[in-house]
Parts: structure tokens; sequence; C-alpha cells
């Protein structure tokens, strides 16, 4: 049985959905193998985004801010989950990627916008909240769950607050 494919995006791919990509990526490896592109990527990671992740041990080799249209061309590696990390209540328009895969939104605040002097307690909040929902997707039975089932827990993750994650 292959790793669950889980396909992270948003529209810069520059923070929230690398900070997802290679923390399930850690915390998975095996189990789950993630992806992360953009609607409209900036072409960089942001700095801020490496740094958190290097202060949790997590490697960031390999990271880069990609176009989502590598995951719909031939030859790309066939889906099985795809989030969006967007904030719509930001007024953020999230990406949509049409394919056989189950979709949820799991929408986090953009820790890139935060003001200079906030930043990096923007990402680590953000980066908590992520780690709070990727704990709560690792504990799930996927390989073992209907698509229906699959999707309303999925629902029910990307609903979990900063509170609850303790950021």
């Amino acid at each position: 049985m292959h790793p669950c494919r889980v396909l992270f995006i948003c529209t810069g791919n520059s923070a929230r959905s690398i900070l997802s990509e290679a923390t399930l990526n850690h915390l998975g490896a095996g189990r789950f193998a993630a992806f992360s592109a953009g609607s409209r990527p900036t072409g960089r990671v942001h700095p801020q985004a490496i740094e958190e992740l290097k202060a949790r041990g997590i490697a960031t080799e390999g990271l880069a801010s990609k176009s989502w249209d590598r995951f719909t061309e031939a030859g790309a590696p066939p889906l099985d989950i795809v989030i969006t990390v967007c904030d719509n209540a930001a007024s953020e328009t999230c990406p949509v990627l049409f394919g056989d895969f189950v979709k949820s939104h799991w929408g986090l605040p953009d820790p890139a916008a935060a003001r200079e002097a906030d930043t990096a307690a923007a990402f680590r909040r953000a980066h908590a909240l992520i780690v709070r929902r990727i704990t709560a997707l690792l504990q799930l039975p996927v390989e073992m769950m209907g698509r229906d089932e699959l999707k309303q827990t999925l629902d029910r993750i990307g609903s979990l607050t900063g509170e609850e994650a303790g950021a």
C-alpha cells in the first residue's frame, strides 16, 4: 500500500502550505507523503517559515514555492487528499483544484502578513495550529476510512482553533 498522498495548497505557497508539507512529512513519514503548491506562487519560501521548521527540528531541504500546475500534469503523483489552508476570514480567495481526491479546508491566518515585529510569533502560532491538526490527522485510520467519513473528519480537524492547539 502506498503512503496517503496529501497536497496542501494556498495562494502563494510560501508559508502555511510549506509549514504543513514539511510537518506532515516529518511526523507522518512512511504513512503519508505531503506536497504543497500555490495558485499564484511567490517563487520563494518565506525565511521565517524555514526558521520555524528548523527550530522544531524539521527538515527544510527541497522546500520550494511552486505552482499547483505540476499536480495536474501527466506524470504527477496521484493525490488522495487536497487541503486548502488559505484564510477565508481575511477574504483570501482559496484555490480550487479538481480531481478524484478528498478535499477539505483548514483555514489559517497568513503569518507572512503579520507586522514585521510580530512575524516570528505569527509563524509560531500558525505552526502550532498546523501541528495540532496534523497530529489529529495522524490519529485517523485513513487507510480504512470511506471517502465521506474521511471528508467529514478532515473538515472537523480543519475547525480546530489556535486556542485548542495551545497556541
